[in-house]
């Protein structure tokens, strides 16, 4: 069968429809000797190839590989699962590209590729044609993957869990169809399809308040769903949810990966699943299992659509959607683990290599890293994402270990081309763009070295206000490690570390105090170390330092007064968070006290553990509890930043910086608790724990009063103004600033509460 010309779009790997009722189908691999499409249709059905294909019959002895070589389109019946396989053998590679032209093609096809080549382990090359391939660039996808020797390319069994064999051994036999997902095609020709959306946010970064969050976690038992929305994508579109992350405030919600996942191999064996994502099985299609039963049953098609009905939902209601994607390595893991896509189709190209060891470069800590030094692996990234933003709507991207796809010749360079490529594309580079600035690699702490327009998570903020209000605070300020310039840096904007090229400012900073990986912001103030039994690895796994403290008891508390010190603490750090220059990102939860008890690594726990507990809602309707409290000083304090106009960027660093013309920011001012301007010897005094930051505008000013100490502390504020507290830390405690001047209009002398922060406001 000749192949008719290409559809025009076609010059990429993909699956394209076409006018005549078929399909033009590309694949990169560049180092194959034949790739074919598969296509999968019900044995109890009448084949749309029927004319075009030869019957293969089973054959003992005879190899799949030697059956279909001498055929252009042949297929097969596999009756144990019920299909029929036919097999259509590709053109190429034409500049590393195998094509096809499927003469019918319809919404929801089942498909994949089958790859034939060298075997030889030793080298990095594992091809082998008995595994089934996804589609790299597939919009839809079908199935899991079994815990089975058809999973892995390489000969092997599975004895009670457990994969024994030997990567660099013998080649499997065993066919993986059935065992293995496969890909759906998406028919997404609809050019129309966005008419009449509602537009996009576009919430400038000064304005920007994030709010990481997981999907399945956030709705599981959100008691406003009805049960077949929680723990979906519907479920976060539901009204309720869209009032209650209104009524919160925040902007922008940043997803946990929802792009398709697949567990590692070690966690399968020990019967347990990934649940946080970072282990991606299709950069293209969403994860199936978070959405409804229903879309789930209609099929790949109806998964995305909810998805879009959920971005949508969140834009209707002014918010950004950003999204939590791993590009840095596979599901596939190290050359122990399966062959799912990558590895069966070009695995010398995708993946960083050592040298002619057969082992690969892990950068990662998950067995595998991309290598962004092959400019096709940047193309393939660079389409996912823009599929994702142009037909999904997606308004921003969080890269997990982003200094691994920044990696020339095993170096960090912020003059890499996928940076490049990011900043200078037409679509991608006007949205939000954050890099998670580490990996496990060599000098792999990178933060503040990304360049323009990226973000960057900031773990030195996360580190100074969890020293500064917990583990110093502990100590009653005696022994401290964080003192007034360190804090004062991180509420400036952390410009020790953004201050990296002109035009970039405290924006860039993307603060926190925790996030999904780590202990809860309660769980700060509970716990002295970490609770991970449940994880099945001994307590051995997740960060040891946490720089956490329980305030005297491990775990909760019926305590008043240990209850009164952890909320305190908990606010001084939410505080911090959101009065400090740079874009503030709030872990989902720690607005009204989520718990994981103890657990700081809880990336597979599936369960209740990990999903926000929502009881408090209901035993605080009529009479409001410590939660409810809390959430309503966090909505406060959003509340009275997004009013203030003060968090623009900072212009940190200018043209005129670079050749030593320095001046001070005319919109800072310091002061001592005596009034007076800090001196030099002051900056360097770690135990100095109390200060004020006065940031200057033409409409209002504004005075963030820091006393760190374990007592009350008078300060003179400014005189030139007269002030009124907004807000403070310890009103949850019924704790508030006073004014010890009454009377006197000339003067400014108040009182702190002891371990407080507060929001001083210029009276008009």
């Amino acid at each position: 069968m000749k192949n008719p010309p290409l559809h025009r779009f076609a010059t990429r790997p993909g699956f394209y429809f076409t006018d005549d009722g078929g399909a033009d189908v590309v694949v990169r691999s560049e180092t194959a000797d034949q790739v074919w499409l598969s296509v999968l249709e019900g044995e109890r059905k009448p084949s749309a190839f029927y004319q075009d294909a030869i019957r293969l019959f089973e054959t003992p002895d005879v190899p799949l590989a030697e059956q279909i070589r001498n055929h252009s389109v042949c297929s097969r019946i596999v009756k144990q699962f019920g299909v029929r396989e036919t097999l259509f053998r590709m053109e190429g590679p034409n500049y590393g590209l195998w094509y096809v032209h499927l003469p019918k093609a319809w919404d929801g096809m089942h498909y994949g590729y089958r790859a034939d080549g060298a075997w030889n382990p030793k080298r990095d090359v594992r091809f082998n044609l008995n595994k089934l391939l996804l589609d790299p660039y597939g919009k839809g996808i079908d199935g899991v993957m079994e815990l089975h020797p058809a999973a892995f390319s390489y000969a092997c069994e599975v004895e009670n869990r457990q994969v024994k064999g030997s990567p660099m051994g013998e080649m499997s036999t065993v066919d993986s169809l059935g065992h293995m997902p496969i890909s759906v095609a998406v028919d997404d020709r609809d050019n129309a399809k966005h008419d009449g959306d509602p537009d996009h946010p576009h919430v400038p970064w000064s304005k920007t308040v994030i709010y990481e969050m997981h999907v399945k976690g956030f709705t599981m038992n959100a008691p406003w769903l009805p049960k077949e929305l929680r723990g979906t994508y519907a479920g976060l579109a539901h009204p309720g949810t869209l009032a209650y992350l209104q009524n919160l405030g925040i902007t922008s919600v940043e997803l946990l990966p929802i792009q398709a996942k697949q567990s590692e191999v070690f966690l399968q064996e020990s019967g347990r699943t990934n649940y946080w994502g970072y282990n991606t099985l299709n950069y293209f299609c969403p994860e199936p299992s978070y959405a409804t039963k229903a879309a789930q049953k209609q099929g790949a098609t109806a998964v995305r659509q909810e998805v879009i009905d959920m971005v949508k939902a969140l834009h209707a209601a002014g918010l950004e959607v950003i999204m939590d994607v791993v590009y840095n390595h596979s599901c596939e893991g190290g050359v122990a683990g399966p062959t799912v896509c990558w590895r069966g189709l070009d695995e010398l190209p995708y993946y960083r290599h050592n040298d002619n060891d057969g082992q690969l470069v892990d950068t990662t800590g998950c067995g595998n890293t991309f290598d962004f030094t092959n400019t096709h692996v940047i193309t393939f990234a660079i389409d996912s994402l823009r599929y994702w933003a142009k037909r999904i709507g997606i308004d921003g991207f969080r890269f997990d270990l982003g200094v691994s796809l920044a990696r020339l010749d095993g170096k960090f360079t912020h003059h890499h081309p996928f940076l490049h490529a990011l900043r200078s594309d037409l679509l991608l580079g006007n949205l939000k763009l954050i890099m998670e600035p580490w990996d496990l690699g060599d000098n792999g702490w990178r933060t503040g070295q990304f360049s323009t327009p990226f973000g960057e998570w900031n773990d030195r903020f996360r580190d100074a206000t969890r020293q500064f209000w917990i583990c110093d605070a502990q100590g009653g300020g005696k022994s401290s490690h964080v003192g007034m310039q360190e804090m004062a840096t991180r509420l400036c904007g952390s410009a020790d570390l953004f201050a990296t090229e002109p035009g970039r400012g405290a924006a860039s900073a993307v603060n926190f105090v925790a996030c999904h990986d780590g202990f809860t912001l309660t769980d700060l103030t509970r716990y002295n170390s970490k609770h991970n039994e449940a994880n099945g690895e001994n307590n051995t796994d997740g960060s040891d330092g946490s720089l956490s403290a329980n305030f005297g008891v491990e775990g909760p508390s019926k305590s008043p007064a240990v209850v009164a010190k952890r909320e305190q603490a908990a606010l001084n750090m939410l505080g911090t968070l959101l009065l400090s220059l740079g874009t503030p990102m709030i872990l989902a939860g720690d607005e009204f006290g989520n718990t994981q008890n103890g657990n700081n690594n809880a990336y597979c726990q599936d369960g209740p553990i990990s999903y926000m507990q929502w009881d408090w809602v209901k035993s605080g309707a009529i009479k409001k509890n410590w939660q409810t409290r809390r959430m309503e000083a966090v909505a406060e304090l959003i509340a009275l930043r997004k009013s203030l106009d003060l968090y623009h960027h900072e212009d940190f660093f200018t043209r005129l910086t670079q050749i030593g013309l320095l001046k001070p920011s005319s919109r800072v001012q310091w002061f001592l608790p005596d009034g007076t301007m800090p001196m030099e010897q002051d900056w360097f005094d770690s135990s100095q724990r109390s200060f004020a930051m006065e940031l200057l505008s033409d409409d209002m000013n504004v005075l963030i009063v820091i006393n760190g100490e374990n007592e009350e502390r008078q300060f003179h504020l400014p005189v030139q103004q007269i002030w009124t507290s907004a807000w403070c830390s310890t009103q949850v405690n019924g704790q508030s600033p006073r004014r010890d001047d009454e009377g006197d209009s000339g003067s400014s002398l108040w009182t702190f509460p002891a371990f407080s922060i507060t929001l001083m406001r210029q009276q008009n």
